[in-house]
């Protein structure tokens, strides 16, 4: 890939989604807890934000924020995440939420037999009200300079006019020479009530030719774009890496413009313990991360993100196939040790457990 060099660019990355307010009720239930702590978290967001925390990189988010006390608080806590704000839309509330509102996530975590569970609170969102022409595209890819652009299959569930908001950004990437990655990240509860499946692969279709790298996990490649997966049991848990393989090269027979396929490939043996592993496909040659079985899990949201960013930042300073796939491994593991949908780890600790390192105690 020809990515742009940093002294032409004020952005390493840009992603365009919803963020929400994460509601966790710690080690309790939703439907019977008294407390919640409050995160702030998104799928498309999540990356920038582990661009930033972790990997120091100039990230910026795309997205739209009713204007009252709890659009506030999300953007207070995008602040500690250190995403540049300058391309949030601020919309007027109607002091109801008849009209605009921001998007809630409740999400439990889920310990050993009992998986974690989530529900969404997100109806007529301002980030879903997105229409094409809010945006100045323009100014992001061209007069500022973004090297990479980022967006995926959440926010095009959102609504009528999201897959067009990330179709007119992808095109203006394309235009400034940004790479595109997406990350399918197909979501039933998303897509069942405007057409299901068939209307996720149709959406994601006709977004695909715009991508450079796809991103997503073994299911999303068979929900979100219909390839099927050989060797893949119906809980997901059991994969051939071989069979994998084989699709990825469908994939991109499909749409040669993939130059790199990228998935992690889990195994939950219970809610606290998984098998975790990744591959990368890229010029015809596929890497795959070092399995790490029996991870211990204890927050697994954001996991898939976290690998993303991981993968993304070994692709933007151009270590290699292997090295991203394996950073993107580990980060994503480090992701999953603490609370939150958003990453705590720091560069030196993905590089260590990118080495084999133990987990004794630093001091």
């Amino acid at each position: 890939m020809q990515i742009k060099p940093k002294s032409e660019c004020r952005w390493d990355c840009v992603s365009l989604g919803e963020v929400m307010l994460r509601l966790d009720p710690g080690d309790e239930r939703i439907h019977t807890t008294r407390t919640f702590r409050v995160w702030e978290g998104g799928g498309e967001y999540n990356v920038a934000r582990g661009l930033k925390r972790c990997f120091r990189m100039e990230t910026a988010i795309v997205t739209a924020l009713a204007d009252n006390p709890v659009g506030r608080l999300v953007e207070d806590l995008i602040f500690q995440g250190g995403v540049d704000q300058s391309h949030v839309r601020w919309v007027p509330y109607d002091s109801v939420g008849r009209t605009v509102r921001n998007g809630l996530n409740f999400t439990e975590r889920g310990f050993g037999v009992r998986a974690a569970l989530g529900c969404s609170d997100r109806g007529h969102t301002a980030a879903s009200q997105l229409r094409p022409g809010d945006i100045d595209w323009e100014r992001v890819f061209g007069t500022e300079g973004t090297r990479w652009f980022h967006t995926g299959g959440i926010f095009a569930a959102l609504s009528e006019t999201t897959p067009l908001v990330a179709r007119e950004a992808m095109e203006a990437a394309k235009r400034h020479g940004t790479i595109v990655s997406y990350d399918l990240n197909y979501r039933e509860s998303l897509w069942k009530s405007i057409g299901g499946q068939a209307r996720a692969q149709a959406i994601n279709r006709e977004l695909a030719p715009f991508v450079d790298v796809m991103i997503g996990n073994e299911e999303d490649f068979t929900a979100a774009l219909g390839f099927e997966v050989e060797g893949l049991d119906e809980h997901h848990s059991k994969l051939d890496v071989q069979n994998f393989r084989r699709m990825i090269e469908e994939a991109t027979k499909t749409f040669p413009n993939f130059k790199v396929v990228a998935t992690t490939l889990r195994s939950a043996k219970t809610a606290t313990l998984n098998d975790w592993g990744a591959v990368c496909y890229d010029e015809g040659a596929l890497h795959q991360a070092t399995p790490r079985e029996n991870l211990e899990i204890y927050d697994r949201v954001g996991g898939g993100d976290s690998f993303a960013s991981g993968l993304i930042y070994g692709l933007l300073t151009e270590r290699g196939a292997q090295w991203a796939v394996e950073c993107g491994a580990a980060h994503g593991a480090l992701a999953m040790t603490t609370p939150g949908d958003t990453t705590m780890a720091t560069l030196s600790e993905v590089e260590r457990v990118m080495k084999g390192g133990a987990a004794r105690v630093a001091r």
